[in-house]
This record gives structure tokens, C-alpha cells and sequence, in this order.
């Protein structure tokens, strides 16, 4: 786990060496233990790395080349299968010199071109040097785990770990993008390649480019997610199947060189990849685990389950507690280290969890992605909530083979008992109209705020619904479920990774996400939607699939909230004053984004969990850390 920069073309303004230089600096905690910088003998391209040393410690120093140093590579992530590859690459005739993955992924190259990266299981973004072809090989992984960020100005390409890496350069110049300001007034976060920055892209998951000189950048999907049913093999093999993939995806995820841990939330993604990781380690093997709270009431205290977890698997348990002060005196340093907003206030119990963890552990595996990819949010069982009592009233509810229906939809039910204020607001105009526009509505954090937003700002709506439409209807599944899940691994799912990235990168830690291996991907995406979301059950696989390693307490649990925040608790106490100089103070009003008498109304009346003054706060600390780089008043 690291930080990669480089630079290619020769038409860069400025000493390579000394940019590079201080783009590294710039991403110096994602590396604390080592640093190069490597630049082609033409001088047209130049490659940087920071180092957290995870795998081969001593001989592991990037960038890194093959034996005659015709390629060399800059690489970010972790390859899990490492040792499965370089094997078959020895039987080749492919000597080593080192004992890391990243020497796997120059001699992968060798062997197989740009197509080597269909053989690796694990989480990278790389820039790679090709002197015999004279080109740069870009890669991302394919469900998004690792950032990359470029600037292309027609002429050079500009790349790193960070945008503020790129904005320490001349390379583009800090503004704010129309698009990704809409997108981030819409969901809060970006979709597709934006960012909230003019000129300044990110490399989409499971994409290559490829730059030659004189030739603008090629971009190539060469992985997506493919909603082909199998309809050969009954629920049982699918159990079966998912069970085995999971702990082969904790197996190889426990593949480390330095101490690890994992991050244990209470809830069922981490719980199960704790006892997963206790399952494969053994019970000689120390484990030590990771959690955060608030003191604010039972919706904000999940530890009784962590530690019912932790005592049933031996573990080493640590918890850290938070408080509003923490949040007033570490907000602006998360800004910073996100770099543009995303997702919500989880970001900032995960920043000081993985503060804890760091102090323990060069590693930690967790639960991200388990929502997402086994059906388990809240808003999945509101959407088809709607369509089975749709199907009640038409009375269509059982002509055909429906995921749910109205009476086998009841016993999910109480899983909503938290969201009623969201369903009233839901249900207050728009039932039963077309699926995109409902699921659109229900990730749209300022659909029911739209007072918020200034008339002076060209919010245009309907332009971002088409965006979001594009990727809700861009596989043609048939199945609402399988829509949701393509935008939610697109859209929301990428939001919840860049805060995990930042977050345990801040402090030097590498952040493994287990559930997140594409075989799984590819599993969930092969079932049918009357197998995976029988009924209307969240989960309902993934539970048949750990039901026999996780208390069953945890197991059963409806009360699952997540990581929330009590700001809105804060917001009429002890943070008032500290939200209303920011979000009131005369540098905001005058970006003329917002209206200031509704957000001076939502200090006082912010629902529980609700996202709107979050946004607000979170884009105007935003626009003073980087686009205004001064001190607001």
C-alpha cells in the first residue's frame, strides 16, 4: 500500500526530478517507509513512489524494474495471488530477484501484455514504462479499491495516488468542475470519471490506458460486471460456492509480511470477516480488532456486539470513543487528506478507528462492500416495498415469478423501524412512478432539500438524473435488484472506498476488503434475484453463507445503522456555533451555492442521520482547503 505520482511527456514545463519530488511530498503519508523516483533516459517520462512496506520489506523499493530495466513500474495495492503467478512466470523461464508482488506485475507484463491484469486478484493502480513500445501502461483494478487521479492537457499526462498530488504541479489550476459540483449536490459524491476538480479525472475501475507519444490517452474497459443468470444450479450451490470463494478471499487476504488486524464494526460484513480470519488463522495466531462508538444513546453504540464477537473468536479487542470536540479539532485535517468530499459523516469515526488501528497493525481487513454487494441496505427493501404493494393493489403480484411480495415482504419489515422520517418524505409525491426515477430519489440527498440549494446555482436536474440513468439502465438487467446493485457498485460503493483509502492512508495503514474479490462480484451478479433477494431478505445469502461462523445474536440483528453519527445531536448543542461560522460565514454565502436561510433553519431542525448540512459543511471546508487556500471568515 502506497502512493504513486509520475509524469509523462515531454512537454512538461518544469525539472521532472524536482516535480516529482514534491508531488511525493505531498503523498508522504501513504508512505512512510521508503521512497524513489525513476526517469526515462529520454526524459519523457518519470515515475514516483512513496512506500508502506507490506510485502519482501527489504527488497520491495519501487519504482522497480525487470533485469534489463526496459520496464519499470510504480504500483499501489496489493496482488493477493502473487505466488500463485510468479510460479507459472518461473515455469516460463521469468527469473526474480525479489520475493514482492510487485516484481509480478512487470514479469506478468512480459508474458502476457496489457492482458496481465486479468490474472491478478487483488486491489492495484500502476503506471508502467514500456521502452521497447516507448509507452505508459495505466491500470486500476477492477471494483475501484485503489485511487488514480491524472491531468491530460494534450501534451503531457500528470498522475497520482491524490489530486492534491497533481495540484502541487502546474498542471492544472484548482477549480471547481461544474459537472462534479452537480453530481456532489446530488449524491455527494462523483460519478463516471469526475471529480470536483476542472481537468482532473480519475481512471475508472476495471479500465487501462495507454499513452504514445504524440497521441492523446487510450481508455479501455477490460472488466464489467455481467448479469448473465445462471439458472442451471439451485440455492444450495450457490451457498456453497459463495462460502468457499468468501474464505478463499480472507485466505489469501491474511497474506502479509508485518502484523494485521481487522476492523470490527458489530455488524455482520466484519463480524463474519473476524471469524473468517480467527477460522484460517487458528487459535494459536494473536487477532487484534478494531472499534469506534459514541456515547449519544443505543443508535450510536454498537460495542455490545463487537465485544459479543470478539470474545467468541479470542480476539485482542481495542475500542476508541468519540466526542464533538474530535470532530471540531480533525474535520479540516480530513478534508485535506480526502481531498474532495465524499460519502458521509462516517468518514470521521473511520479516520480515528484507523488511527487506533495504526498504532497496533501495518494491516487491517474489514467489512466494506457488504451492503452493496449482498443486498443490505435500508433503501433496497423501501424500493421494492413500493412494487410489492404496487403489485398488491394491480393485483399482478403473483402472474409472474416475483422477488417478493407483499406478505413475504412483512417480515423484513422491521429493519425500516429507523427510517420512517425518510419513507414520509419518500412517499410524499412520486409512488409508483418509473424504478429510475424512484431509486433516483432515494440516493438524492437534497431530493426532499432542494430549498437548500441557492436560485442563483444551474442545478439542472434533469442532466444529472440522466447521468445517473445511464449507469442504472447500462447492462440491461431486468430486475430492479440487479439495476440498484450496478449503479450502487458504480456510484455509491466508490464513494465508500475513497474513504477508505484516505482514511487508513492517513495514517499509514493498509486496508484490505475481502468482500470485495471479483469472484464474488461475478458470483452475486450470477444469481438470480429471486435466489439472492428472496422475499425481500437483506442479506439473504450472505446469512446462509457465514450462518454457521457468526453469533447468531449478530446474525439476526434488524437493528444495523451503519457507522452514524450523532451530528445532528451536536449541530443543537456543543457544534452550533462551529457549523454556523462555517456554513453562515460570508465567504460561503458569497459562493452563492447555497440559500442562507435554509441552511440557518437546518442547524436547528437536522434530522437524525440526515446528509444535507453535512454536504453543505463538507463542500464549503472543501472550497477553503483547496480552492481558496486561505482562511474562511
Amino acid at each position: 500500500m502506497c502512493g504513486i505520482a509520475g509524469i509523462y511527456g515531454k512537454n512538461f514545463s518544469g525539472a521532472m526530478d524536482e516535480t516529482l519530488a514534491e508531488m511525493l511530498h505531498t503523498l508522504a503519508h501513504r508512505g512512510p517507509d521508503d521512497e524513489g523516483v525513476w526517469i526515462s533516459p529520454g526524459g519523457e517520462c518519470g515515475l514516483g513512489h512513496k512506500r508502506l512496506s507490506i510485502i519482501d520489506p527489504e527488497l520491495g523499493h519501487q519504482p522497480l524494474a525487470n533485469e534489463d530495466e526496459t520496464i519499470w513500474v510504480t504500483f499501489n495495492g496489493c496482488i493477493y495471488n502473487y505466488q500463485d503467478i510468479a510460479r507459472q512466470l518461473r515455469q516460463s523461464g521469468h527469473r526474480f530477484r525479489t520475493h514482492s508482488d510487485t516484481e509480478v506485475i512487470v514479469h506478468a507484463y512480459e508474458q502476457w501484455g496489457t492482458e496481465c491484469v486479468k490474472r491478478f486478484n487483488g486491489m492495484w493502480a500502476f503506471a508502467l514504462w514500456d521502452a521497447g513500445n516507448r509507452t505508459l501502461f495505466c491500470s486500476r483494478d477492477r471494483v475501484g479499491i485503489k485511487p488514480f487521479y491524472y491531468a491530460w492537457n494534450g501534451e503531457s499526462l500528470t498522475f497520482a495516488s491524490e489530486i492534491k498530488a497533481i495540484l502541487s504541479t502546474d498542471a492544472v489550476e484548482p477549480r471547481a468542475g461544474e459537472d462534479g459540483l452537480r453530481q456532489y449536490l446530488t449524491y455527494q459524491f462523483c460519478l463516471d470519471d469526475h471529480t470536483l476538480f476542472e481537468g482532473v479525472r480519475k481512471l475508472q475501475p476495471g479500465h487501462n490506458m495507454i499513452l504514445k507519444a504524440g497521441k492523446s490517452p487510450e481508455i479501455t474497459k477490460y472488466w464489467d460486471i455481467n448479469f448473465e443468470i445462471d439458472a442451471e444450479h439451485d440455492e444450495s450451490y450457490f451457498v456453497d460456492k459463495l462460502s468457499r470463494i468468501l474464505e478463499d478471499s480472507v485466505r489469501l487476504r491474511l497474506r502479509a509480511d508485518v502484523p494485521l488486524g481487522t476492523h470490527l464494526s458489530g455488524g455482520l460484513d466484519s463480524s463474519a470477516v473476524v471469524c473468517l480470519a480467527r477460522l484460517l488463522l487458528g487459535d494459536d495466531i494473536p487477532l487484534k480488532t478494531f472499534t469506534g462508538a459514541f456515547h449519544e444513546g443505543n443508535e450510536f453504540d454498537e460495542t455490545r456486539y463487537a465485544k459479543m464477537v470478539s470474545q467468541s473468536n479470542n480476539t485482542e479487542y481495542l475500542e476508541t470513543y468519540l466526542n464533538c470536540d474530535d470532530f471540531a479539532q480533525s474535520i479540516e485535517k480530513i478534508t485535506y487528506f480526502m481531498d474532495e468530499p465524499a460519502a458521509g459523516p462516517g468518514v470521521f469515526p473511520q479516520y480515528w478507528v484507523s488511527k487506533l488501528a495504526s498504532e497496533h497493525v501495518k494491516v487491517v481487513l474489514g467489512g466494506q462492500g457488504g451492503d452493496e454487494l449482498f443486498i443490505g441496505y435500508a433503501r433496497y427493501l423501501v424500493a421494492y416495498l413500493e412494487e410489492c404493494i404496487r403489485g398488491a393493489i394491480e393485483n399482478t403480484a403473483h402472474r409472474a415469478k416475483y422477488v417478493a411480495t407483499l406478505e413475504t415482504i412483512v417480515p423484513s419489515l422491521p429493519s425500516l423501524e429507523n427510517y420512517v422520517p425518510m419513507l414520509k418524505n419518500f412517499w410524499r409525491e412520486g409512488l409508483f412512478e418509473d424504478p429510475a426515477r424512484r431509486y433516483f430519489r432515494l440516493v438524492d440527498r437534497f431530493c426532499d432539500n432542494q430549498k437548500f440549494l441557492s436560485d442563483d446555482f444551474p442545478s439542472d436536474p434533469e442532466r444529472t438524473f440522466e447521468q445517473f440513468k445511464a449507469i442504472f439502465d447500462s447492462h440491461g438487467a431486468a430486475a430492479k435488484i440487479n439495476r440498484i446493485f450496478c449503479f450502487d457498485l458504480k456510484g455509491h460503493l466508490q464513494s465508500l472506498l475513497h474513504v477508505e483509502d484516505r482514511t487508513s492512508m492517513a495514517w499509514g495503514l493498509e486496508s484490505r476488503v475481502p468482500l470485495l474479490d471479483h469472484r464474488l462480484v461475478e458470483l452475486m451478479a450470477s444469481i438470480s434475484p429471486v435466489t439472492k433477494f428472496k422475499n425481500g431478505q437483506l442479506k439473504y445469502m450472505f446469512r446462509k453463507a457465514v450462518g454457521n461462523l457468526v453469533p447468531q445474536d449478530v446474525l439476526n440483528r434488524k437493528d444495523k445503522m451503519g457507522f452514524p453519527v450523532p451530528l445532528a445531536q451536536w449541530l443543537k448543542k456543543d457544534l452550533r456555533d462551529f457549523v454556523t461560522d462555517i456554513v453562515l460565514s460570508k465567504r460561503c454565502r458569497e459562493r452563492g451555492l447555497f440559500d442562507t436561510r435554509a441552511l440557518s433553519s437546518a442547524i436547528d431542525s437536522e434530522q437524525p442521520f440526515g446528509r444535507s448540512l453535512w454536504g453543505a459543511l463538507s463542500l464549503e471546508l472543501w472550497f477553503r482547503q483547496f480552492i481558496d487556500k486561505t482562511p474562511g471568515n
